[in-house]
């Protein structure tokens, strides 16, 4: 990872919520998901980041790789988002988020009271 706009371990930690973020506009081929994760401040990671998490969310069904041929040059993998892989980014999201409002309220010394 080069140049992230936050500490790397935030970074691994939101990668696999990220690589699901990158794919909500349509499928796209492993260095144009690293592409849309640099340009969004998470770093320009290497393929050796990447392509695990690519691997592990396709395994567990959040994403389908499929085969598309090249148009002059070499044929890729290019990655979509399944309706499970959108709902577990809904959810994860959500968590976030309230891991966010968490930490916000404990710095702000406010006690929880469930």
């Amino acid at each position: 990872m080069t140049d992230a706009q936050w500490p790397p371990t935030w970074v691994r930690a939101a990668l696999d919520l990220a690589v699901l973020a990158s794919l909500t506009d349509g499928p796209l081929h492993g260095y144009a998901v690293a592409q849309a994760l640099d340009g969004h401040g998470f770093g320009l990671l290497k393929g050796g980041s990447l392509y695990p998490v690519l691997g592990r969310l396709e395994e567990a069904g959040d994403v389908e790789a499929s085969w598309v041929e090249g148009q002059g040059g070499p044929g890729r993998r290019e990655y979509a988002l399944t309706t499970v892989g959108r709902d577990r980014l809904e959810h994860d999201l959500a968590a976030w988020r309230a891991l966010g409002d968490t930490l916000t309220t404990m710095s702000a010394g406010e006690m929880r009271h469930d």
